[in-house]
Order: C-alpha cells, then structure tokens, then sequence
C-alpha cells in the first residue's frame, strides 16, 4: 500500500444514512442523520440531549489548509499522514480534561472511532474566539507596523516579538460573513472589539448580555487548563482559537458549550519550552507548516494578502510539494499528540473501511 492510500483525503463519500446533502469543510465532513436514526440512537445511548435533537456524524480527514487554501503533495498525496487521527486525539485529550475540571460541555457525544466523532446540532455563536498569552502572528505584523489598537485592546509600547504578554488577551474575530453591525465590515474573518460584541450581542447568536462574560470565562478556563497541562509536558501554550454554541440538554435546559476542536496543532500555536528559552521558536503546530509555504514561494505576499485569494489558490491548485514537505508536517503532529496523550498513536491503513466498518454495526448507521 503506497503512502498517498493511508491518507483520508475524501471523507464525503461515504455509505452513511442521511436526508441532506454531505457538508464538507476544510477538514471535516459532516453527514446529519435522518430524524429516524438520530432518535433511536439517543434512546439506545443515552445521550443527554433532547429526544428530537439533530445528531451528525463529524469525520475528519488528513487534508491540510493553510492561508485558505487545501495543500496537496507528490505522489497524489492528497494530505498528511497521521493529521487526521492526531487532531482528535489531542481534541478529545483536552475536552475529557475539561470535563475533569468542571468546564462546560462539548457537542460531542460519542466517539465511534479515531476519525469519527458524533455530535449534536449547536446554534453557533458567530465569533472565532482567539486568547493570546504571546505576541506573534497577525498581532506582531500590526504591531511592528505601529498598531497599538488591536481589537480594541491598546498595547502596550517596547514589546518584542514573542515576548510573552503580561496578561492573557481575548482577541475575537467574526465566524461568517455578518451583515448590518455598525463598525464591523461585511467579510469573513475580520477582527471586532468587546464593545462591538456587547452593543450587537443578538445578532453575534448570545442569547443574553451576560453571556458575553461566560463566553469570556469559558475562553480563559479552557485556555489555562491546556496552558497547565501542556506546562508539565515542558510546551508554551502561545495562542489559540475557540468556538462555542448553544445546545439542549434532556430537560430542555439550554447551555452554551465548546464546539469544534480544542487546543489543537490546527487550531493553535504550540512552542518548543526548552528551544523558547534559548531564545528559539519551535512550533509543534500548523504554524510551522505555514512559515515553511512562507519561504517556499518566492514571493509570499500572496499568501498575506487577502487581495491575491485567485493567485493563492492557483499556486495551491498547481504546486504538488515535495513528500518530505508533508512528512515532516506529520512528524510534527504525531509527536505533538503523543506527547499530549502520552499515548502512540495506532494509524490505520484503511481508516474509512474500519469507519465504514464501526458505522454499520455499532451504530447502524449504514445500509
């Protein structure tokens, strides 16, 4: 079996019972179940949600995207080996911790397999939450070019890149493309202020002002719980992004809730502690496989300026990179997740036959 076949590159395609059509992300793949299937399942395992609640079946891929765009390799290598089953090992790591903690919920409700979760339908609130305890990234490229208002927060004067922060900071940015909100521009991805969140909370899906706060809480709890435990492990937890929506529970209680994943290689930056201290950055996430498309392309304003999207997707559409490119991204989110889990991780051969496989007679979720 060739490398490229131990990739779950295509995960909308599979035999799974449902009414609508496959909604397919960036990585994940969502299959709704049929009104049937969702209830049955409920009852037969005793999730505790509303009898009527909406179940998905969530299942993540190997592909990889970085600045909007999904990378391919040689070899018809369609994503990176291990980045599927890392990604949810290290999310279900810290959502069973959080739950050890006390922390709310998550939208999953079981975990069939490795690449599959089962979730129950949330009403999204439409804010990528970002915590920032460094300044890097986006943040270090406006301050460096003398932004000092960032999201509504001022910064302070004489930070240096990668300097640690003196407190935790809670940068939001908008999840969609929201209409008719004073002061927030009609496009994806665009950073918002506290204020813009409090005077419009309906319109970003809050059911009530005070959930702003929770919201708040809900970032900083989930952010130092990580932060702690990758501290044991000798790793700088730099930033990261949350999601989080409303949900039901069986009495019909709602609650908001951690969506997505957390804490993830994707959905965060992760340092190297010793390397951090010898004044080096080691990134044990995505960032690292971004920097590496920054110095591969010869002119990397098109991977930074949202103005180029036509160029860039040309140059991920066109450009197969070399094998060691991808392997190496592996490398990184194997060792990242096995650090975390304390666990090796098992990568399967044939993921979707083992997936197909669980669906049908676990679940009975395939003809």
């Amino acid at each position: 079996m060739s490398l490229a076949d131990k990739v779950l590159a295509v995960n909308d395609d599979l035999p799974i019972r449902t009414d609508n059509p496959v909604h397919s992300g960036k990585v994940r793949s969502v299959y709704w179940l049929t009104e049937a299937d969702s209830r049955r399942l409920i009852q037969e395992k005793g999730y505790n949600v509303r009898p009527d609640a909406p179940l998905a079946i969530m299942v993540i891929s190997d592909r990889i995207s970085a600045f909007d765009c999904i990378w391919h390799g040689e070899g018809g290598m369609r994503g990176v080996p291990g980045k599927g089953a890392a990604l949810n090992a290290v999310s279900n790591h810290w959502f069973k911790l959080f739950k050890d903690n006390g922390l709310a919920d998550s939208h999953i409700l079981d975990i069939p397999h490795p690449f599959v979760w089962i979730v129950q339908k949330a009403k999204p609130v439409k804010i990528e939450a970002i915590c920032r305890q460094y300044i890097t990234g986006s943040m270090w490229r406006a301050y460096s070019k003398g932004e000092r208002d960032f999201c509504g927060i001022q910064l302070p004067e004489g930070l240096e890149k990668d300097q640690k922060l003196a407190e935790l900071l809670i940068t939001p940015s908008t999840k969609g493309i929201l209409k008719g909100i004073p002061n927030v521009p009609e496009v994806d991805d665009v950073n918002i202020t506290r204020d813009d969140i409090v005077n419009n909370y309906a319109d970003f899906n809050f059911a009530s002002p005070s959930d702003i706060d929770l919201y708040e809480k809900l970032l900083k709890e989930g952010f130092n719980v990580i932060s702690d435990a990758l501290a044991e492990i000798d790793q700088v937890f730099v930033d990261t992004k949350f999601e989080f929506g409303y949900v039901e529970d069986a009495n019909g209680n709602e609650k908001l809730i951690y969506m997505d994943e957390v804490g993830t290689p994707d959905s965060s930056r992760i340092w190297d502690g010793p390397s951090y201290r010898e004044g080096k950055v080691v990134e044990n996430s995505k960032e690292g496989f971004r920097q590496l498309l920054l110095n591969h392309f010869p002119d990397p304003d098109i991977l930074l300026n949202k103005d180029r999207m036509d160029e860039r997707s040309a140059l991920a559409r066109d450009n197969a990179l070399p094998t060691e490119v991808l392997m190496k991204v592996s490398e990184t989110y194997v060792s990242i997740a096995e650090k975390i889990t304390g666990e090796k991780l098992v990568l399967s051969d044939n993921p979707k036959a083992e997936i197909i496989a669980v669906l049908r007679d676990q679940y009975g979720l395939i003809d």
